[in-house]
Formats: structure tokens, C-alpha cells, sequence
């Protein structure tokens, strides 16, 4: 491994997340409008072009990929994509985010046959009148079939829950329930103002308030966590059950400070920043004459003008931060 990638602000860049397409089965009201256009194929990154971009970025250190969309597995060929990741770079620790609903049993075990260790599952809700009204789709018992399969193949499962109120809340005795009785972690995510997505500050149902409501369920047990093994989520074990509970701030209490990560769209585009639309095309850099050092370039300029977030949270007024709709972003 190379030396630990550094970026202005002197925070250890080791995690890339890498958005392989914008398109996704379901509609959720936060993340795309009902009818969305979505990016034409031709216009999309091509699976070697990833490969080269990620042989270049785990030469700088990075170790740790996540695969988004968009719904990643609505791509084609997309779980040999992982197949070969994992081939080429064993040592990755290769995490995928998903919604879960075109997946079936022998592809999830599949998943942990290549090495998937870890998947991370969009759910915002356990009732299935509600799950469809936020997705437009009629597929919450798939999801929840497909998280015990998960569950059964050896693979950790953390549930990412947007946290709305108004919309969600009702849900938390179900969601404490269901962490309770099951090895799963599950994340709570502050509703943020990224794209149009009807973002309006009476929806924040924020971490503190969360916590709240959950100590009047169950007990909690802080997790301790180093700077090697923290991300954005402050993790609590359940007392006397089987699941985790992570709460994801960066509305109410930001961790810019320990930000890692580094995303690329499924144009090829090289962002920073979630809340920021400064964004370097790699897309020349993969047909230049040394492709791996104009990319590597790329990334070390990047990450001299990365910025801390939250001040970019503090300047919003009405306007979402990020023009861009998640789901071209990466989520």
C-alpha cells in the first residue's frame, strides 16, 4: 500500500464510493421525481473504465469501496462487476448499497460466495402501506424476506432508515423490535436537503430527538469506537438484544472532521463532497496517454480543494445544498 492519502484539511482519505448507474426500480419521494430522465447508457462509466479507476485509487490507499446507485443491481452484469473486484483486489473490503428488491435467495448467497461481508439496505419503513406510498412500488415483503436470506448467508446487514417525521416515526417501536431480535445494525439518517427532493425543515426528525424516543423503548449501550474503525454513524448496542443502532447527523451535529471518503458518479465524475457540486471529470484522464497518472493526479487535486460540508449545510437557505437528485450522486 501506498502512503495514506491526505486532503487539505489533513483527513485520511481510504473509502471510495462509486455510483454504477442512476437508474432504480423504485421512486422514492426523497431521492427522484416520479418520472425521472435518467443519464443515457451511452453516457454511463463502463465497468473497465472502474477497474482502472479503482486500481489507481487503492495504489493511493484506499481499501474500503462501496458499490451505490441509483439500485446497482438494476445494471447489468453488475454482480460479476463485484465478482471481479474482488478477484483482482481481494483485500478490498467491498460493501454494496442496495434496496433489496432484485435480489432473490441463491443471488444473495452468491454475494457471499465472491466475499461481500457487509450490505447496506435502503428501508424506511416496515409497513407495507407505507413503503409503497414512499416507493411507488408494491415490494416491502421482498425486502423483508431478503434481509433474513442476508442474514441466513453469513452477510452483516445494516439498514439505512432516512429519518422523516411525519413520515417515519411511527415505525420506531417496529424498527426497535426488529434490532432487537435480529443481528442487524440499524441506521438512522437525518432527512437532508439534496436535490429537489421536498426537503422542508419541519420533516428533520433529528438524532438527539431519535435517541430520545428510542431510550423509552429499550436500553442503550454507547459503542466505543477508534479513529480506524469510526464512520458517521454513533453506535449504540441494544441491552439484552441482538442488533446495533447508528445514528447518521451531519444536519444536527456534523463529522466532517472525520469525513474518509471520496465519491465517483456514474458519469465518471470525481466529487468530494455530498453537499458540494464541485465535481472533476475522469473521463479524459482514462484516454490519456498514462491514464493511471492523470487519474491519480486527479484525485490529489481534488482532495487539496475538498471542503468541510457542514459550512456548506450552515450557508443553505431554501434551496437544496447539491443541485444534483441522489441518485445521480451515489447514495
Amino acid at each position: 500500500m501506498a502512503a495514506q492519502l491526505l486532503d487539505n484539511f489533513n483527513r485520511v482519505t481510504n473509502y471510495l464510493r462509486i455510483s454504477v448507474t442512476d437508474r432504480c426500480n423504485l421512486r422514492c419521494k426523497y431521492c427522484m421525481p416520479t418520472i425521472p430522465e435518467f443519464i443515457s447508457h451511452t453516457n454511463i462509466i463502463r465497468y473497465e473504465e472502474l477497474f482502472t479507476i479503482i486500481d489507481v485509487a487503492q495504489s493511493l490507499g484506499i481499501h474500503k469501496v462501496r458499490l451505490t446507485g441509483g439500485e446497482p443491481f438494476a445494471r447489468k452484469g453488475f454482480i460479476d462487476f463485484a465478482q471481479e473486484i474482488k478477484k483482482r483486489w481481494e483485500f478490498i473490503d467491498l460493501r454494496i448499497t442496495t434496496n433489496a428488491t432484485l435480489l432473490d435467495k441463491e443471488q444473495i448467497f452468491l454475494l457471499k460466495d465472491i466475499g461481500l461481508n457487509t450490505i447496506n439496505i435502503s428501508l424506511d419503513t416496515l409497513r407495507e402501506d407505507v413503503f409503497q406510498f414512499l416507493t411507488g412500488e408494491d415490494s416491502f415483503k421482498k425486502v423483508r424476506e431478503n434481509i433474513d436470506f442476508f442474514i441466513e448467508a453469513g452477510i452483516h446487514v445494516k439498514i439505512n432508515a432516512v429519518a422523516m417525521k411525519g413520515v417515519n416515526d411511527e415505525d420506531l417501536p417496529a424498527f426497535i423490535e426488529l434490532a432487537k431480535t435480529h443481528p442487524i445494525e440499524l441506521r438512522f439518517i437525518e432527512f437532508m436537503p439534496i436535490g429537489d427532493n421536498n426537503w422542508q425543515p419541519e420533516k428533520i426528525w433529528t438524532c438527539k430527538e431519535i435517541l430520545s424516543n428510542i431510550s423509552e423503548l429499550c436500553e442503550l449501550e454507547a459503542i466505543e469506537q477508534t479513529s480506524a474503525t469510526a464512520g458517521p454513524a454513533k453506535l449504540y448496542q441494544i441491552v439484552d438484544g441482538m442488533g446495533k443502532i447508528g445514528l447518521i447527523s451531519p444536519l444536527s451535529a456534523h463529522f466532517c472532521d472525520l469525513c474518509n471518503r471520496l465519491r465517483i458518479t456514474s458519469t465518471g465524475m470525481l466529487r468530494s463532497c455530498l453537499f458540494s457540486d464541485t465535481e472533476t471529470s475522469l473521463m479524459d484522464a482514462l484516454h490519456a496517454e498514462d491514464p493511471n497518472e492523470a487519474i491519480k493526479n486527479i484525485f490529489l487535486e481534488t482532495l487539496q480543494n475538498k471542503p468541510l460540508g457542514y459550512k456548506l449545510l450552515q450557508d443553505k437557505k431554501k434551496n437544496a445544498v447539491c443541485q444534483k437528485r441522489m441518485s445521480a450522486i451515489g447514495g
